[in-house]
């Protein structure tokens, strides 16, 4: 199909001169007026270049171009103003305005032709370019898209693994992620936690939260499913869940040549999500904003969760008992700011934990099931 030529010009004379001369070898459309020209140039197909008088009743080249470039569906037409003003500041002004080329009257055929030809060229290779351009931001971001499934995959099956040797439920993961995004969102405006707290930060912490606990595929089946209490010993070698998984993430990152910020918050929250804002905590008994802030919040997300779900060695606790408990480790086990979060929108954590039982449906309701400790 030949590229269509707008020709634009008040004179009907130099219409039929410019017609005849690009007709050989395009297909024209011709205006005398700027408001006609601005209906032609939306039909399609849309004009591939439009040759613009500058002088004209009524409506100027100058206020033509202005309002084609004002237009999403023809802005991106080349024009190129053909005008008897040939003075370096009328030139300079039609470039300023975004023609992308001058020719001064009388119009000789050859320089016609020759500019029409270069500028349609130019346009193609613009357009191709952009669809390149296109093709490989979407190229980027399928692989992108693709990095990040695979990213969540291997998350999740590790946390699965972890999940195979313990009383926990799947929907322990996926309940513990949206607590923690509730709770990271509603506090990221706090003075204390915007810095930190960017939407990039919070999905990386979120996407970290499912390894959690992978440090209990080292823990020994006779303690890790003993249904009874722990003895001292059995509990000292439980609590080293911690140090196992948050070392192992952190060797793994070591092994890797590029950072991935993700793994980073992912050994922190598997290594200090026990730890206790009054420093009672394990492994280490940091004490305060020593603890991760990505540590803080799992810990107030697994606290709630293992309170409101069912154990083999102890019952469900119902939301309101758990709401009362968690508030009076205002400034012991929880940091201080983040509870009152979480105590201050407690119905949304809750719909969280209904909305993701671990029993059936009807099971579920006031007293969802939930450990005291987890």
């Amino acid at each position: 199909m030949k590229p269509t030529i707008l020709i634009v010009d008040d004179n009907t004379e130099n219409l039929m001169v410019l017609g005849e001369l690009l007709s050989q070898q395009y297909s024209v459309r011709s205006a005398t007026s700027g408001q006609r020209a601005l209906e032609l140039a939306r039909r399609m197909p849309r004009p591939g270049l439009i040759l613009l008088d500058v002088m004209m009743p009524g409506m100027s080249g100058h206020e033509v171009l202005q309002r084609l470039q004002a237009d999403e569906a023809t802005r991106a037409i080349p024009v190129i103003f053909a005008t008897a003003m040939s003075e370096t500041e009328d030139e300079q002004h039609g470039l300023s305005l975004g023609a992308v080329d001058y020719i001064t009257k009388p119009l000789r055929p050859a320089i016609v032709m020759a500019r029409v030809k270069t500028h349609l060229e130019l346009a193609a290779a613009r357009e191709q370019l952009q669809r390149r351009n296109a093709s490989l931001e979407a190229e980027v971001d399928r692989r992108e898209l693709e990095n990040r499934v695979i990213q969540d995959v291997s998350m999740r099956a590790l946390a699965r693994l972890a999940e195979t040797r313990d009383q926990e439920t799947g929907n322990h993961i996926l309940r513990t992620q949206e607590y923690v995004r509730l709770l990271a969102t509603l506090v990221q405006r706090h003075p204390r936690f915007q810095a930190e707290l960017q939407p990039h930060t919070i999905e990386l912490m979120v996407k970290s939260a499912p390894l959690h606990d992978i440090g209990k595929v080292g823990i020994p089946d006779r303690v890790l499913l003993k249904p009874g209490k722990l003895t001292d010993d059995e509990w000292a070698l439980m609590k080293t869940h911690a140090r196992l998984g948050g070392e192992a993430i952190a060797r793994a990152v070591a092994d890797i040549d590029a950072p991935v910020p993700y793994l980073r918050h992912a050994s922190d929250i598997a290594m200090h999500h026990h730890e206790r804002w009054d420093g009672t905590g394990y492994p280490d008994g940091l004490a305060g904003e020593a603890i991760p802030l990505s540590a803080r919040l799992m810990a107030l997300a697994d606290v709630f969760d293992a309170m409101i779900s069912r154990r083999v060695y102890k019952a469900p606790i119902d939301f309101e008992r758990v709401a009362a408990a968690m508030a009076a480790q205002r400034g012991r086990q929880f940091d201080p700011d983040l509870l009152d979060a979480f105590i201050g929108h407690f119905d949304r954590f809750c719909d969280i934990a209904r909305a993701r039982p671990d029993e059936p449906a009807d099971h579920c309701g006031a007293t969802l099931p939930a450990p005291l400790t987890p």
